[in-house]
């Protein structure tokens, strides 16, 4: 059975390693260091779960997450956000985006996998 796959967007490498060390054991890692990045990969290769820093370079997580939501043919794929950011008005405005979930960092392997089973049933 093929492994689902997850694209990790964040502009800290130590963050997509760690969040790769996590995960690649159970799931095909897609990394992006932006989010224009992030935005292409997920139109041209359509991973199963995105996990999407706020905070990043060419195109912010939300506006990356806009995108991904209102784009017919990646609006489906469940986006939660990753970031340091924990304040109340910011998983506000990141649901007002269409993120499915919001995980304040630091964050452990089991707070990844029930955002990634919560959304994907089959995860």
């Amino acid at each position: 059975m093929d492994k689902k796959r997850i694209l990790i967007a964040d502009d800290e490498p130590g963050i997509r390693s760690t969040v790769a060390r996590m995960l690649g054991e159970d799931y095909t890692i897609l990394q992006a260091a932006d989010g224009r990045e992030a935005w292409d990969i997920a139109r041209e290769q359509r991973p199963d779960f995105i996990f999407m820093d706020i905070m990043m370079p060419k195109l912010n997580g939300y506006t990356a997450c806009l995108r991904i939501k209102t784009h017919e043919a990646t609006r489906g794929i469940p986006v939660v956000m990753l970031t340091a950011i924990g304040h109340e008005p910011y998983k506000k405005f990141a649901g007002g985006m269409g993120a499915d979930g919001y995980i304040t960092k630091p964050f452990t392997r089991e707070t990844l996998l029930e955002e990634i089973r919560r959304l994907l049933p089959s995860g």
